[in-house]
Parts: structure tokens; sequence; C-alpha cells
């Protein structure tokens, strides 16, 4: 007789498969909804992933996370103003939807609606038994906003979508669906003022000849953890952009998972992450190229200091019907102090023939002639290190080409930089 013994699990795995009990009655869905919410709990029960599997190597999620704050249902974040004044906010707030608002040329439906009606948008199901995000995101999310953009629709404003959290937990679900020939900006902000646990997912069907800019803006208080995740599928001949800014929680994982399925499609990836004081951070790529002639450019600009630890995992895989594709992906960080420390894993899965891609990562300090140069000419030292930061920074940043965009990015840039700097 074969016996099993179950792992015993830690003090947050415990809270999550006790928080689930206490709370599967109230969350909504049909009966293939409950289903993956069961399987999810199941994945939890098995225990968090630490560094023995391979995607999770340099983020040992089982010790990291080391405490998981119960529901709190009286909490109530505060209100954010929109990144970009004129865009349509939708927030999800202690995990609850507004009231959706209204768009021409774009359906906005709760997500907790579409749980109870079922369908594509509904699915929950984790990608893998690695995939502890999709895990915790599935068994707890309650609510979000599903979106359709019509074909040929092109937004003046941008969509913002908003994740708040005052303590406890929040799990968010945003299911986008862009019709073809559509363009549109998009900006989620996860952000808090809580010790909180706080999940998003988001999917993202990109249809043909399309163009989207979504932008991230992670700003969690300095006590909480954020596990992120973006799924995008792109369609022939569309674009793809993704602008990612971390600036704050203790710990974070973001993970971006894309498909450039359609031929002729391009995916850009641009990545800045502040990070400070003890905050862990993982930013982890998986890029299939799976139809020809698709092309990809991935550059993530770090600045880390203090005992801060980051993690850029980016990986590319190109199919073998995937021929002409040009990929290139870059990661250049500066460390400014000795305890801080970025780990770095770029890595080509590459099947065709006839493709041209590439790599590089660099890890240095600010140069010292060109503080010197700086102070020479009347420049305070430490107005020196912020313009020589925020010049590594604002190069990709100014990529976005959105002037109001751009501004508020560099807004946040300077923020950031008045309590690091």
């Amino acid at each position: 007789m074969n016996i099993h013994a179950s792992p015993k699990l830690t003090p947050a795995e415990a809270a999550l498969v006790e928080a689930f009990s206490e709370r599967v009655s109230e969350l909504p869905g049909d009966a293939d909804v409950t289903i993956a919410r069961d399987d999810a709990v199941e994945l939890l029960k098995a225990g968090l992933p630490t560094r023995r599997i391979e995607a999770w190597h340099y983020t040992d999620l089982r010790r990291l996370l080391s405490t998981v704050p119960a529901f709190d249902p009286a909490a109530a974040p505060e209100a954010l103003r929109p990144l970009v004044e004129g865009s349509t906010v939708l927030t999800v707030a202690n995990g609850i939807a507004s009231e959706p608002s209204s768009i021409d040329g774009v359906s906005v439906t709760r997500f907790q609606d579409l749980l109870m009606a079922g369908g594509p948008q509904a699915a929950m199901a984790p990608a893998d038994s690695a995939d502890a995000v999709g895990a915790i995101n599935a068994a707890f999310a309650s609510d979000g906003f599903g979106l359709k953009i019509a074909d040929g629709v092109e937004l003046a404003a941008p969509i913002e979508l908003q994740n708040l959290q005052a303590g406890g937990q929040v799990h968010a679900r945003f299911p986008v669906v862009v019709g073809a020939g559509a363009k549109a900006t998009l900006v989620e902000r996860q952000a808090g003022s809580g010790a909180g646990l706080a999940s998003s997912v988001a999917t993202l069907e990109v249809g043909e000849g399309a163009e989207i800019v979504w932008v991230i803006v992670q700003e969690q208080a300095a006590t909480a953890t954020h596990l992120g995740q973006i799924n995008a599928t792109i369609g022939k001949d569309a674009k793809l952009t993704i602008f990612i800014m971390n600036a704050g929680a203790k710990l974070v994982r973001q993970e971006v998972r894309v498909d450039a399925a359609g031929e002729g499609s391009d995916f850009k990836l641009r990545g800045v992450n502040l990070l400070g004081g003890d905050t862990h951070c993982d930013v982890t790529m998986v890029l299939d190229h799976s139809a020809p002639h698709t092309t990809s450019t991935e550059i993530i600009r770090n600045v880390v200091t203090d005992r801060a630890h980051g993690v850029f995992q980016g990986q590319i895989k190109v199919a073998a019907i995937a021929q002409k594709t040009d990929a290139k992906m870059a990661c250049n960080t500066l460390l400014l102090s000795d305890d801080a420390e970025f780990s770095t894993k770029p890595e080509l899965e590459i099947f065709a023939d006839d493709v041209a891609c590439g790599h590089g990562a660099t890890v240095t300090e600010i140069d010292g002639n060109h503080l010197f140069y700086l102070m020479a000419r009347g420049v305070p030292e430490k107005a020196g290190r912020g313009l020589l930061i925020k010049a590594f920074l604002a190069e990709i940043i100014e990529e976005l080409d959105d002037e109001a965009l751009v501004g508020a990015l560099e807004e946040k840039l300077d923020g950031w930089f008045a309590t690091h700097g």
C-alpha cells in the first residue's frame, strides 16, 4: 500500500486555503467557474512555488510570501485621480467594481456578471501547475471589468482600470477583446495604502490590424504584496505595446505572457522598475513567436537601491513555422547601493532557421565622470545623480509618444526620487 503524505502548509498557504473555505459561498460564478476555483485551490494546497521550479528560481514564493492578511470587508481605499486627465476610469475598490461607465464603441461589463453568465471571458483556469498567480486569482477573483472594443474604433482618451486596496485582500480580473483595426490606450493602476495582498489578471485579444498600448503602473504600499499577470494574443498585422512601471510594494511578481500569433504582428515591452527598501520585484516574460514575419523588442530599465532585489526573466520562443522573426531583448540596471541586487535571466528557444534574435544585459553604477561633469558646472551631487538616473529611464518612457502620458509617468519618477534619492 502506498501512502502519499500531504505537504505541510506554510502559514500563508494555510491562510489562503482557509480564506477560500470561508468565502467560497460568497464568490460569484456558474458551475464551470466553481470547478475552476476548486481546481485552483487544489494547486494552492499542493504548495506555493519554490526556487526548485525553474520559472520561480529567483522568487521563492513559498518563502517570500510569509503571511496572508484576512479579507477586510470594511476596507475603504482612497479614490485615485486618473493618470491622464480625461480618461474614463473603471474602479475595483476592495474587490468590488463600480458601475460601468458608457464609452462609445466599447462594451463594458462587470466581471461578476460575466462569471454568472459564463462564456469565454469568464474563463479562469491557471495555465499550469506552476501558475501560482493565476491560481490565487482564479480562486478568489470576485469582480473586475470585461471590455469589448468594436472593430475600427479609435479611442481619443485612455481607459483606466484601477485595482485598489486598503488592507486585506483584493483580487480583480480584466478580460479585454479588441476588434479589428481598433486603436486604444489602456492604463492599469495597481495601488493601495495597506499591508494587503492584491492579485490582478488581465487577458487581452488584439484583433487583426489593431494597435493597443497597455500601461501598468504598480504603486502599492511598501508593506503590500502584488501578484500581476497579463496574457495577450496578437492577431495578424496588429501591434501591442506593454509598458510597466513598478514603484511600490514589498513583494512583486508581474508576469507577461504574449503570443505573437498573427503574421506580421509586432510586440513591444518596455519596463521601468524603481526598487528601494526591502522590495523584491520579479518581472517574468514568456513570448511566443508562433507565426512568420513577426517582430518584437523588449527593453527593461531598473534602478535598485537600499537592500532591494530585482529580477527579470525573459524567454522568447520561436516556433518552426515562425520564419523571418526579428526579436531583440535588453535589460539594463543601475545599482545604487552595495546591498542592492538584480538577477537577469534571458532565454532564446528557436526552432526556425531564418530569424534574427538576440539579447543583452548590463549592470552598472552611475558614471563618475558624468556626475563630475555636472558637479563642475554647479549642479549639487544629489541633483546630478537624479538627473542622470532620470535620463537613463526617460529614454524609454518617451517612446510612448503621448505627451500627457509621458508627463504623468515622469511625475511618478520624480515622486519616487524624492523618497529614495
